[in-house]
């Protein structure tokens, strides 16, 4: 064989192993880069189209969440199941310890929580004092048309007929914000009950997730339960004006959320709660919601995708809060989230 022979067919060979090795990196790289993350029904529908139109942008990048509940969420995170876990409340103390690496927890999005109900022939904007919507789910006030109820409501023919009350059956976020809103507003509740993920309920049947509650409300003639925003209007369902601290009453709204979010400047994992806010256009049931993600993830390229996913998320990925009736984080907030996300090594 000529040397330029053995040249030309050495160079094919190198060739080919070069077309080998780049299939085999793009195969590796195409598999890392499907991100997981798992938790807050809450977030469902803002993460839902945030994530799709990421991917839409980055190609090479897709997320899968899952939507089951903050409670699980933080348990798939902890066992390190999932790139990031989401929580309408941050992680406490005790499952910060559990987690056992640095954890780094994100404000990502805001919310409000609507007091739905299903009534037949009553249409939506009853009217609800905060301490009777308490009232209702210690099980004090059982029937729509008790004298509570009838006062607030002057001129609806409420029907005599029982409150039944739809609460979460899984750990959740959603009822870590109604009950901290619960134990703000009455000293009764606070004292048998208390503020939590999970609580022992006075009254009431479950469901699974906001979608769950929502589900059991449509379902069932005289149901009420607290669920986020966004599932009530995509079910088109009836649900309560809410009096506030300042004595106005109120929707849950892009503009009543932010109004609520506005009287606290600054929020942390460790001082975050904006229940029961001042001010006459704050509406009472509204919270943050969070990502969990670990300081030093164990693969590298995961958590530089994780980081750049996130970035987005907290600064261009805002503008889809709006559509989906959600709010977008304020600007200082915002700020925070970068600082918080750039602490990701990898």
């Amino acid at each position: 064989m000529s040397r330029s022979s053995f040249s030309h067919n050495s160079r094919k060979v190198i060739g080919l192993i070069g077309v080998v090795l780049l299939a085999t990196a793009a195969s590796v790289a195409f598999a890392s880069t499907q991100l997981t993350g798992a938790g807050s029904t809450f977030d469902y529908p803002f993460f839902s189209k945030a994530f799709y139109e990421y991917s839409q942008l980055h190609s090479d990048v897709t997320v899968n969440y899952q939507s089951i509940g903050s409670g699980g969420g933080i348990q798939q995170f902890i066992a390190q199941t999932v790139d990031f876990g989401a929580s309408d409340v941050p992680m406490d103390a005790d499952e910060l310890k559990l987690a056992k690496e640095p954890v780094l927890q994100v404000p990502v999005t805001l919310g409000g929580e609507a007091i739905g109900y299903n009534l037949p022939g009553v249409a939506k904007g009853l009217r609800m004092t905060r301490q009777l919507i308490a009232d209702i789910f210690l099980g004090k006030v059982t029937k729509w048309n008790a004298p509570e109820l009838v006062k607030l409501n002057p001129g609806v023919k409420l029907p005599d007929l029982p409150i039944t009350v739809v609460h979460r059956s899984d750990g959740s976020g959603t009822t870590y914000i109604f009950t901290d809103f619960l134990s703000h507003v009455s000293l009764e509740w606070k004292r048998k009950v208390g503020t939590g993920k999970s609580v022992q309920w006075p009254v009431g049947l479950g469901g699974k997730g906001n979608e769950g509650v929502a589900g059991q409300v449509r379902q069932s003639a005289g149901a009420i339960g607290y669920i986020e925003l966004a599932y009530v209007l995509e079910n088109e369902m009836t649900y309560a004006l809410v009096h506030n601290r300042d004595g106005k009453y109120l929707y849950p709204s892009i503009e009543t959320v932010a109004a609520a979010a506005a009287t606290k400047p600054e929020v942390s994992s460790t001082d975050f709660s904006i229940v029961d806010a001042k001010g006459g256009d704050s509406y009472p049931i509204s919270g943050y919601s969070w990502i969990m993600i670990y300081r030093k993830p164990s693969d590298p390229v995961r958590a530089q995708l994780t980081r750049a996913t996130l970035e987005w998320l907290v600064t261009k990925g805002q503008a889809v809060a709006k559509t989906v009736d959600y709010v977008p984080l304020p600007a200082n907030v915002q700020r925070n989230a970068l600082r918080i996300i750039a602490e990701i090594q990898g």
